[in-house]
């Protein structure tokens, strides 16, 4: 692990020299890193081509389109988020100066994912610049996109790209940082949790799980069916907040069934192999575990697969019961199984009995049974009438719950996950009278008057 040391050392030494601390720095690195995704974009959406057969049209949208957002409100709301915060003052503290301070944490590991190779990597990277921290990057091994970033990034000492396999991995946990950001299973999630305790590093776990999607009977299910469709299968089925399974009553069961058909015949074509738009899964261990979990059912739509080219068609399967295999473990790929249930109050048994969810979807046209729902489950987020856009929305926290992760980031989010919060109380060494009421000798008077000046009122 001498490498690894050696590009620890060097991030460490360039933080410690200041460097990364100026906003003025900050800026360039971001907008330096704005100039690369925008100059890059036809390299990098070939590469992902490669990887996972994912339309060229695609890559910009699932992913390349966020990391712009994130960098331009970085660079527009910089100076804002840096700035001293004023808290609210007492009585005691009414002529001082009391503020929080975000400051910058040290050297920040991210641990990219292979699925979005480029988001999940670099969204992390742009907090971690904008909080003046330096980070070592590690991309997925798994992505034929981790020596292409390595390629791309600059400022080699502050931001290094190590790429390499698990062992490396392995080596870079072994280290000491101030602050891990990873992006994975929960499998993996544990052991980078291990590793970081052993140095009371705090970490972000960016994990994920069977994130339930609820269609309402009475909702425009046709509508519902669409957006879930493309959800689900795009990317080939292979996103953490991808919906995981649908909850429905029996009743509505077939019409779900046929209108996912139909939006796949238009989405996809009468042979999803041959269409451009539809993905392929990353490789062959993850395309026999997918496999594996489909044994024992009859599909009612899709089924088909292709191990020479790692392709399994979209599929759904109905009336999965809710203790097989199949609703055990997170899918990751293109099988949609169908549980009924008998009604909301069934559906949020249902998801309540389960590990907290990532996301929740929920479709749905009533307002009262809307709020009920979120008010009466828990997911790491949730989107009412669509799937996934919450995480296009900079201003909200992304990240899970219990199983499905801990921390959060986006927009300013990311900046707070990755800065120290410092409490300041700057004081004046005058009126030291105002003191005298906390010195001892106490007496029931002077109890009684520093009980009035700590009592907090809320001033500016």
């Amino acid at each position: 692990d001498w490498m690894e040391r050696q590009l620890l050392q060097q991030a460490k030494e360039a933080f410690v020299s200041g460097r990364a601390r100026p906003l003025e720095f900050r800026l360039q690195q971001l907008h330096a890193l704005q100039r690369m995704i925008m100059e890059k974009e036809t390299e990098i959406s070939t590469a992902l081509k490669q990887d996972i057969s994912r339309s060229q049209y695609d890559t910009p949208l699932l992913e390349l389109i966020s990391i712009e957002n994130e960098i331009k409100l970085a660079i527009e709301k910089l100076a804002q988020w840096a700035a001293p915060r004023p808290v609210e003052k007492s009585l005691f503290t009414i002529s001082d100066e009391v503020y929080i301070q975000p400051e910058p944490l040290g050297v920040v590991l991210i641990i990219g994912a292979w699925n979005y190779p480029w988001a999940l990597t670099l969204i992390p990277l742009v907090g971690a610049i904008a909080a003046g921290n330096a980070a070592v990057v590690k991309p997925s091994e798994l992505s034929k996109c981790s020596s292409l970033l390595k390629y791309l990034v600059y400022l080699q000492d502050l931001y290094p790209v190590v790429t390499g396999g698990v062992s490396e991995t392995q080596q870079l946990l072994r280290l000491r940082f101030d602050h891990i950001f990873y992006t994975g299973g929960s499998t993996a999630g544990k052991l980078v949790m291990e590793a970081a305790a052993r140095h009371l590093t705090p970490v972000t776990l960016e994990l994920g799980g069977k994130s339930p999607c609820y269609i309402d009977k009475d909702c425009d299910v046709r509508t519902a069916c669409r957006r879930v469709t493309w959800g689900k299968f795009v990317n080939c089925g292979q996103t953490c907040i991808a919906p995981d399974y649908i909850l429905c009553e029996p009743c509505i069961q077939g019409q779900v069934v046929e209108f996912i058909r139909e939006t796949l015949l238009e989405f996809y074509g009468a042979d999803p192999k041959c269409s451009p738009d539809y993905g392929r899964i990353i490789n062959q261990e993850h395309f026999n575990r997918i496999m594996s979990l489909m044994e024992g059912y009859t599909p009612v739509v899709g089924g088909q697969s292709d191990s020479s080219q790692w392709y399994i068609a979209p599929t759904v399967l109905k009336d999965v019961p809710p203790h097989s295999r199949l609703m055990q473990e997170e899918i990751f790929g293109p099988l949609l199984p169908i549980v009924t249930v008998s009604d909301m109050e069934d559906a949020i048994n249902f998801i309540n009995e389960r590990e907290k969810p990532l996301a929740l979807y929920i479709f749905c046209s009533d307002q009262k049974a809307i709020k009920r729902m979120i008010e009466e489950t828990t997911s790491g987020g949730v989107t009412v009438n669509d799937v996934m856009m919450h995480y296009t929305v900079s201003s909200l926290p992304f990240g899970g719950v219990g199983q499905s992760g801990m921390g959060h980031y986006h927009g300013k989010h990311t900046f707070d996950q990755l800065s120290h919060q410092r409490a300041c109380l700057i004081r004046s060494l005058k009126m030291e009278r105002v003191n005298l009421a906390r010195y001892p000798p106490q007496d029931r008077r002077r109890a009684r008057r520093v009980r009035m000046a700590l009592s907090l009122v809320q001033i500016g």
